[in-house]
């Protein structure tokens, strides 16, 4: 992807944009608002990415692993305790299957995330050293809707918005924030060129239909 003429959108998805998108798929489909989201963007970022059909893509994300332990991790410990499990398949595939074909890889990679996972992974560093992550036709997904970022006072009051600034080229972030009606959601980053950005809202929006999700 060119890195040069880089432009910055955030996207919010409130109960309305989420409810449409789970008209998309089956009923008997249980998934999570984090499931669904994640599976519409990653969907709509590659095909605008406009990727040949036998190119790879993976997804990942950052789990957090505190309750994968036993025994649990020790009570004061304050560092972090994250997995980055990640799926791959074709953006032929990811693109042209329902979005429950999306949706069933994202769960895939979440479930991923076990003690053993994390044992494992703990092992692997030791041995090689902190591996270098493969962001070619990535997509990562941080998760900080329950970090509660907002709710931190300095003495100023709960703040308005808590989260990344910008996006970055591969990294979306979820952030927990309001619309311009006071609607709780969730709104998301995305840094993409300026030609695969108007490519990128249109795939979002017919998604959507009329609950458009674009917000500046």
């Amino acid at each position: 992807m060119p890195t040069d003429n880089l432009v910055h959108r955030s996207f919010f998805f409130g109960s309305t944009q989420i409810s449409a998108l789970k008209r998309s798929i089956p009923d008997n489909l249980r998934c999570s608002a984090f499931d669904i989201l994640t599976a519409c963007i990653w969907r709509c970022r590659t095909k605008a990415l406009e990727l040949g059909p036998d190119e790879d893509v993976r997804f990942i994300c950052r789990v957090n692993a505190r309750s994968k332990f036993n025994p649990p991790l020790p009570l004061g410990y304050y560092g972090n305790a994250l997995g980055y499990p990640a799926v791959e398949t074709t953006a032929a595939k990811l693109c042209q299957n329902p979005l429950e074909y999306a949706i069933k890889l994202v769960k895939e990679a979440k479930g991923k995330v076990t003690e053993e996972y994390m044992k494992s992974t703990a092992d692997l560093m030791v041995i090689r050293g902190r591996p270098n992550v493969n962001t070619v036709r990535s997509l990562i997904v941080s998760d900080l809707s329950r970090a509660r970022f907002r709710e931190v006072d300095f003495g100023w009051g709960k703040a308005e918005f808590g989260g990344p600034a910008s996006g970055e080229e591969v990294i979306s972030c979820y952030i927990p924030s309001k619309n311009k009606e006071g609607k709780e959601g969730i709104t998301v980053p995305v840094c993409l060129p300026a030609p695969l950005m108007d490519s990128f809202v249109k795939e979002i929006n017919r998604m959507l239909k009329d609950d458009e999700a674009t917000g500046g």
